[in-house]
């Protein structure tokens, strides 16, 4: 695996101008209904209680350098300051609007901020905060591996994997490395399009406390996608 990697910043070349495509062709085809997502959904978290619009976080970006994106915000103000960061499906600090809002991940349009920029792409590892990405790199050794291409809207691990286990997450992460291509981000761009209107996103008990966890051997799977799909379609059965 290690030698195959070492190929991937190469044959993640196209990103760049793959994602400037979509956005352009994305904003051209579908204006309207842009324009309705960023003044609806502003005006209804206003609406809900007086409060900010957006949510601001740091996260780690590709090699491993920090970056600022934008979320709507989905919960109550000052939330961080009321529980732990990490949240679950019937968590009080989430607002009405917000849970609308991450079922059908509409709280990460913001992000396409940062895919203009350049500092996030539509397909990648998920852009982790920052201390929860350190606090993996010491679980995992090679965890960094996985920021040789820029962290992504969607990708392998967030369209698949319904758990919280940032093992198996790591596993989804890498195997998306090995698989890279645009007919792989076309495919997942398509299925995280399906979950959205079917509001299939964040359906999380809790995330596995960091803490709690230690070290473990990762094993490579072969075909994770064709493994992955396969048992997506046994749980919907």
């Amino acid at each position: 695996m290690t030698d195959r990697n070492s190929r991937q910043p190469k044959r993640g070349a196209y990103k760049r101008w793959f994602d400037f495509s979509v956005l352009v062709l994305a904003h051209v085809l579908l204006l309207p209904l842009w324009l309705a997502l960023w003044t609806v959904i502003p005006v209804l978290i206003w609406l809900g209680d007086r409060g900010p619009v957006f949510y601001r976080q740091q996260r780690m970006g590709k090699d491993g350098v920090p970056f600022y994106l934008l979320k709507f915000r989905t919960m109550i103000v000052d939330a961080d300051n009321q529980g732990p960061a990490r949240t679950t499906d019937d968590d009080p600090r989430v607002t009405r609007v917000g849970k609308i809002l991450r079922r059908t991940a509409l709280d990460e349009l913001p992000e396409v901020i940062s895919i203009w920029q350049g500092k996030m792409s539509f397909v990648g590892p998920r852009a982790l905060e920052v201390d929860e990405h350190r606090a993996l790199e010491e679980l995992m050794p090679g965890f960094e591996k996985r920021l040789q291409v820029r962290p992504g809207l969607t990708g392998l691990a967030q369209v698949f994997d319904k758990g919280d286990d940032p093992f198996e997450k790591y596993r989804y992460d890498m195997e998306y490395l090995e698989k890279l291509s645009p007919f792989l981000d076309i495919r997942l761009l398509l299925l995280s399009v399906w979950n959205t209107l079917v509001a299939g996103w964040d359906h999380r008990s809790g995330k596995v406390i960091l803490e709690k966890l230690g070290p473990r051997r990762i094993e490579p799977i072969e075909d994770n996608l064709e493994i992955a799909e396969s048992a997506n379609s046994d749980r919907d059965q």
